[in-house]
């Protein structure tokens, strides 16, 4: 609809020539996924020659991955063979995003991060042969710092800053890109590389389409064949699903027929752009089966919340990541909405069957959100344990999405509502979880799509106050650290405004798309809330 042959031709070469997919979406043992399980792959990795693990897979090499290895083979033995020197002979670095960039100190933060779009976005990629990028046909926002392929559930925060700055044609661009993944691929992938193949994440690519509609429902059915392919992914196995609360992919069915989803990974190996942090973690805890463990942080992976102590089995243990147990809130009401969209497509096609069929699934799926992630011990909505048949103890910020997308009762948002201000509101804004774990997922740290979800959702409810209160206390702390760094964070402490964010595998990235969005998102909706 949106692609030229051309373009499409593009993505079908990269495919043929990098990677293939099984009609399960399980990454098949080509050449690609050969190179990341070579000898030569692990050393690098293993033997830190990068600090980051992420800075090998994105390095582009000078010749094809078969023929390093080769060469590789026959000097690996020389009594001067240098790892590091030979990978610096046959790859080329990418620099990150920062590297070039100065900050105009008469610039106000708001001022900045409209100077940052032009150096937050890439043109449409051309075909490296070599290299681990999926090309996309047209311009795109990345994150920035270490981030420099798009991703899936920042760019939807991300256009929110593209819309109030007027810039249309890039958030279309950005929308007509994950049209293109999801028409080649069948779904979008955690960010356009190819290692990234066997995962995608929160499915937000919807709520992009809407906001893009503004309103508009033929804008809406333009994309609607997408929509209904993505969802279609998530379902993947639903009528192979024989027994109740026996998952087949992402997807299983419960006591009273209702179908829910959960975050899933295809491989069951370390991540590649985190290879060494995977491995060391199965190799220090033997008593945890390693391919599960593997499969449960991948999983984790497209949650978007890598990690958090929300996934754990065991308190404190981070080897006993479950993700692939839990039935997440925030994921469930993703799908619900899409549900919804889905329904009102058919219903504008006229199409009376299709719109009753996706009508009840997300009507359903509804009334088992309301009765059974609602946890009425702690007055919050919390995720679903898959084998537990029952609500998580466990109190995350996931628990405003029933609100963002109106499924809450009032009573239950009421309650919600309650429990943001007296537990989770800081001094900088809203906290993950109430939990101290050294993730970077969990306290003290807040991130800016949630304080959005959270925000959005007290206002569908009637809460303007308390938005408004999220807002300035987000906002404060936002200025404060680009006042003294001139930078705009990927996340923030905000129970301590005065010391940064931390925990997690790698160093606090500047940049950042999604801070950007909702930054200037909320500033307009001050004005509009009185």
């Amino acid at each position: 609809m949106f692609f030229s042959y051309y373009k499409k031709l593009l993505l079908l070469l990269i495919m043929i020539t990098s990677f293939s997919l099984s009609c399960t979406q399980e990454v098949k043992k080509d050449a690609v996924q050969g190179f990341y399980q070579s000898e030569f792959f692990k050393r690098v990795q293993m033997e830190s020659v990068f600090d980051d693990s992420k800075t090998f897979v994105d390095m582009k090499p000078n010749v094809s991955k078969q023929k390093i290895l080769e060469i590789y083979e026959n000097e690996k033995l020389h009594p001067d063979f240098n790892l590091k020197k030979f990978v610096d002979k046959y790859f080329t670095t990418t620099k990150s995003i920062k590297s070039n960039f100065i900050t105009d100190s008469t610039k106000n933060m708001y001022q900045h991060i409209s100077s940052m779009w032009p150096v937050l976005t890439r043109n449409a990629d051309k075909f490296h042969p070599y290299g681990s990028r999926i090309p996309l046909p047209y311009p795109y926002v990345v994150p920035g710092g270490r981030f420099r392929e798009i991703y899936y559930w920042d760019s939807y925060f991300t256009m929110q800053g593209l819309l109030v700055d007027g810039k249309r044609e890039l958030a279309q661009h950005m929308v007509d890109n994950f049209s293109f993944l999801i028409d080649s691929l069948g779904f979008i992938p955690n960010g356009n590389r190819n290692y990234y193949l066997s995962r995608s994440q929160p499915p937000f690519y919807t709520l992009m389409v809407t906001a893009l509609a503004k309103g508009d429902s033929a804008i809406v059915n333009r994309y609607s064949s997408y929509i209904l392919k993505e969802y279609n992914y998530w379902m993947k196995g639903e009528d192979k699903i024989e027994g109740i609360y026996k998952p087949i992919n992402a997807v299983f069915k419960t006591n009273d027929g209702t179908f829910l989803n959960r975050y899933w990974d295809y491989k069951n190996s370390p991540r590649e752009e985190s290879f060494k942090e995977d491995s060391l973690l199965a190799k220090n805890n033997p008593l945890e089966n390693s391919e599960k463990l593997y499969k449960n942080l991948r999983s984790a992976a497209a949650s978007g919340w890598d990690f958090s102590s929300r996934w754990y089995k065991k308190d404190k243990v981070f080897a006993s990541t479950s993700t692939i147990e839990i039935a997440p809130i925030d994921l469930n009401c993703l799908l619900y909405f899409m549900e919804r969209q889905i329904a009102n497509s058919f219903s504008a096609k006229k199409d009376s069957i299709g719109k009753s069929l996706y009508l009840k699934k997300a009507l359903k799926r509804k009334k088992f959100i309301q009765k059974q992630f609602w946890n009425s011990e702690v007055q919050f909505f919390t995720d679903y344990t898959i084998y537990g048949k029952k609500p998580s103890a466990k109190l995350t910020l996931a628990g405003v999405y029933p609100l963002f997308f109106k499924i809450a009762t009032k009573e239950q948002a009421e309650l919600v509502k309650n429990r943001l201000i007296s537990d989770f509101l800081q001094p900088g804004g809203l906290l993950t979880t109430l939990t101290y774990s050294g993730q970077q997922w969990d306290a003290p740290n807040g991130w800016a799509p949630l304080q959005y979800m959270s925000v959005i959702g007290l206002l569908n409810y009637g809460y303007k106050e308390e938005a408004r209160e999220i807002i300035k206390r987000w906002l404060a702390l936002n200025e404060k650290v680009y006042t003294s760094t001139g930078k705009m964070m990927e996340k923030y402490n905000v129970v301590d405004t005065h010391l940064l964010s931390g925990g997690g595998e790698y160093q606090t990235q500047d940049g950042f798309g999604w801070t950007n969005g909702v930054a200037l998102s909320f500033k307009k909706l001050l004005d509009t809330i009185n």
